[in-house]
């Protein structure tokens, strides 16, 4: 099986009846996604979704999942990809413009359940451009200031569409590519504290359980 669609299915089993879910962004967790969905059918569960994006609301309400959102609940359970994740369970999130959505939804679930397969596993973030979403007016500014810092940033462009990717929040989006990123719990503040920086994609600390997909079996990290 393939290893994207079998830890989005262990994922799905996680889910009790009740539960409130944040809804990750990403290949991984569209298989999370359609599995639960199944679940729902199935066993009749009553369950609530909290989309990180519109991919996944509009996944959520074609396949029947019922959607909230945080101001009406709190997410028991929050379900997630991750481009990159270290052996501190530090994360890199971001490759479909939806970290800061999900970094909301995911740091505020009782439990954050990360779900990869094992090529996202690294010994040290930063081989991933770390996306940094910024105010369109503030552009120019916060690439200077990313570059003081020894970062490389470059505007993510659009596929099917000209000119740059504009984010759910109607926002650009840098990837920044640093030599290394020994420190990520810094770095992650010191980017948000760069005028103009909505949010971005380095998540620290808040993981409860990372979730592995090979073709045979998942496996599971803890802190």
């Amino acid at each position: 099986m393939d290893p994207k669609k079998r830890v989005g299915i262990e994922a799905a089993l996680r889910v009790k009846d009740g539960m409130v879910v944040g809804l990750g962004t990403g290949s991984t967790t569209h298989h999370f996604i359609k599995s639960l969905a199944e679940r729902l059918k199935e066993e009749e569960l009553e369950v609530w979704g909290i989309p990180t994006s519109y991919q996944s609301y509009f996944l959520a309400v074609e396949l029947g999942i019922p959607v909230t959102t945080l101001d009406e609940h709190r997410p028991d359970l929050a379900v997630d990809g991750a481009d990159e994740v270290d052996p501190y369970l530090n994360l890199i999130k971001g490759g479909g413009a939806a970290h800061t959505r999900e970094k909301i939804v995911d740091y505020a679930a009782k439990t954050f359940l990360v779900i990869v397969d094992e090529s996202k596993l690294v010994e040290q973030l930063g081989e991933f451009p770390v996306p940094v979403e910024v105010l369109p007016g503030a552009l120019t500014m916060v690439k200077e200031r990313l570059g003081s810092m020894g970062g490389t940033p470059r505007l993510r462009m659009a596929h099917m569409k000209d000119g740059p990717v504009i984010s759910d929040n109607n926002n650009f989006i840098l990837d920044v590519q640093f030599d290394n990123i020994p420190h990520p719990v810094l770095l992650e503040k010191e980017l948000n504290n760069i005028p103009g920086v909505l949010e971005n994609g380095i998540f620290t600390g808040e993981v409860d359980e990372v979730l592995i997909g090979a073709v045979t079996q998942v496996r599971s990290l803890k802190p």
